[in-house]
């Protein structure tokens, strides 16, 4: 499987560029260092809400039905699914949980609450993916080009809602749970022009 970049759309043409880290803060800075980043991304600024969540009657309908209202994050992302597929989804983060919305059917297909989350793993190179770890429940793999962005939001929300540190860990080879009963491994390795990624069923 090689690289999934995703199609930035118009929202990325807005992004402004500007030399400072000033969104990060100082306990996100020993991961936000290790990664091996774009430059592009380096400078980039956070806009959070990439779909406009307002907009979107059955997304509004989803929060509130759950009692979320303060979206930190929203986007379109590409979901691994537990056969190996790739499925484009709408990725909420709010300060209490993660959404994951079919944009097909506008159904909600999960909701993880970040209390359940015990950590995030990344590669050490400029790819797209990042794993979900849930203990309780089935891991989520997926791809952003916003992954930076993802990992610093869940980590201040995670922080924020019960004072936990949660961990990011960066390997270039991981384990996952694809399904309840299924655990996959996924691996990535730099090649000439860019990052080669492979899932293997262990």
């Amino acid at each position: 499987m090689s690289n999934a970049d995703e199609d930035n759309g118009e929202a990325e043409g807005r992004l402004r560029m500007r030399p400072s880290n000033s969104n990060i803060s100082d306990d996100q800075e020993p991961f936000m260092g290790i990664k091996v980043r774009r430059k592009a991304s380096l400078f980039r600024e956070y806009l959070g809400d990439y779909i406009d969540v307002p907009s979107h009657p059955f997304l509004l309908k989803i929060l509130q039905k759950q009692g979320d209202k303060r979206v930190l994050f929203a986007d379109k992302v590409l979901r691994v699914t537990g056969s190996g597929k790739m499925k484009r989804c709408v990725l909420m983060i709010t300060d209490l949980a993660i959404y994951l919305v079919d944009p097909e059917i506008d159904a909600l297909k999960r909701r993880v609450s970040l209390a359940a989350v015990e950590k995030i793993c990344l590669s050490e190179l400029s790819d797209n993916f990042f794993a979900i770890i849930i203990p309780t429940e089935y891991d989520l793999l997926m791809a952003s080009t916003r992954k930076t962005e993802i990992v610093t939001v869940m980590v201040e929300a995670s922080k924020n809602a019960s004072d936990f540190e949660l961990e990011v860990a960066f390997s270039n080879r991981f384990e996952y749970n694809a399904a309840s009963d299924l655990v996959k491994e996924i691996q990535f390795e730099q090649v000439q022009g860019g990052v080669k990624t492979r899932i293997l069923r262990k």
